[in-house]
C-alpha cells in the first residue's frame, strides 16, 4: 500500500506552541505549528500566528496563506500584503517584520536540516 498524506489544514488545534518570532515589537502574538510531512529533505506543515507585531531572521520557505491578514516588511525589499491565497518565497537570512492584524494560517515548505 502507498502511504498518502491528507489533511485539513484550514481550521483545528496546531501540535506545539513556539516563539512568534525573533522579538516581539507590538501586542502579545503567539504562534504554533504542525509538521505534517517531510518529503526528499522537505518539511511541509502549516504555521499560525495570532496578531501582533514580530521581527524575525527567516529559514529558507515557501508558503501559502490560509486565511488572515498581515503586512510583511522584508528589509531592504519589498511590503506585501498578505491574505489569503498570498503566495510568497522568502530567501535564507531575510530579516522581515511581521504586523499580524487577523489570525494568519500559512502552509510551508522548507528544507530540513
Amino acid at each position: 500500500m502507498v502511504a498518502l498524506l491528507a489533511a485539513d489544514v484550514r481550521a483545528g488545534a496546531l501540535d506545539e506552541q513556539v516563539a512568534a518570532g525573533v522579538e516581539v515589537l507590538a501586542g502579545a502574538p503567539t504562534a504554533a505549528v504542525t509538521s505534517l510531512a517531510e518529503v526528499a529533505g522537505v518539511e511541509v506543515g502549516v504555521w499560525e500566528m495570532t496578531p501582533g507585531t514580530v521581527s524575525d531572521v527567516e529559514a529558507d520557505e515557501l508558503f501559502v496563506v490560509l486565511s488572515g491578514r498581515a503586512t510583511l516588511v522584508v528589509e531592504g525589499g519589498a511590503t506585501l500584503e498578505l491574505g489569503p491565497g498570498s503566495v510568497v518565497q522568502l530567501p535564507e537570512g531575510a530579516r522581515t517584520t511581521w504586523t499580524v492584524t487577523e489570525t494568519l494560517r500559512k502552509v510551508y515548505v522548507t528544507p530540513r536540516g
